[in-house]
């Protein structure tokens, strides 16, 4: 069986085990952008506080951020954690989109977004992929720590691979559609979340069948 049968196989077992997620959780690009922010290093039940938070003092957009205090910024998010530094990178890119508005963004090529999004201060590989994806709809699959635990697991990765050499397996394996690349991170978190945790819990997984470590791995 080639790679990406098998990953077309993993993703039909995850849908039908979980159904669709619905992701990413914002109702505008704004939130979206803000929300990829504040979800590093923590889990989102921390980002929903936070983004509760914003939306009462009438903080959730760019516009508004950018032209906020840090402190009341950091204020907001503390639940997020690391609320100083990520109240000054939500400055940083509220002002990054708000020069030239999402229309110059929208007409980018994902290399050039992409390079520019990691010119940020903050902004790393996920976070700049998650904007592209759930934000911009450009087709670039989102790599996190889930889905290289997953499918090390699986056998698919080695166990500590560069974020790259991860991305390069998905984008030349599966099609490039926005919509599956969408569906399958969030299936792979949900996963991750429910059974493939650092303690896997094997006997819930639909995936048990093709895993090569079972109970071995930790």
């Amino acid at each position: 069986m080639n790679v990406c049968r098998e990953l077309n196989q993993i993703y039909d077992l995850l849908l039908d085990r979980y159904g669709p997620q619905y992701w990413w959780p914002g109702k505008t690009r704004d939130e979206i952008i803000i929300g990829a922010i504040l979800t590093q290093n923590t889990n989102w039940k921390n980002v929903e506080k936070a983004i509760d938070n914003l939306k009462s003092e009438n903080l959730l957009s760019l516009h508004s951020i950018e032209h906020s205090s840090l402190d009341l910024i950091s204020k907001c998010i503390r639940s997020s954690g690391y609320y100083n530094q990520k109240a000054k990178r939500l400055k940083s890119i509220a002002r990054y989109f708000n020069q030239y508005g999402y229309q110059v963004f929208i007409e980018k090529s994902i290399t050039n977004f992409r390079s520019e999004l990691l010119s940020i201060n903050g902004i790393g590989p996920e976070t700049a992929d998650s904007i592209l994806l759930y934000a911009f709809d450009k087709p670039t699959f989102v790599i996190d720590a889930y889905t290289k635990r997953i499918f090390h697991r699986l056998d698919f990765l080695p166990r500590s691979p560069s974020y790259d050499d991860v991305q390069r397996f998905y984008m030349n394996n599966i099609q490039k559609d926005v919509k599956l690349f969408n569906e399958y991170h969030a299936l792979i978190v949900r996963h991750a979340k429910e059974c493939c945790q650092k303690i896997p819990q094997c006997s819930n997984c639909v995936l048990l069948n093709s895993c090569k470590f079972k109970k071995k791995i930790v």
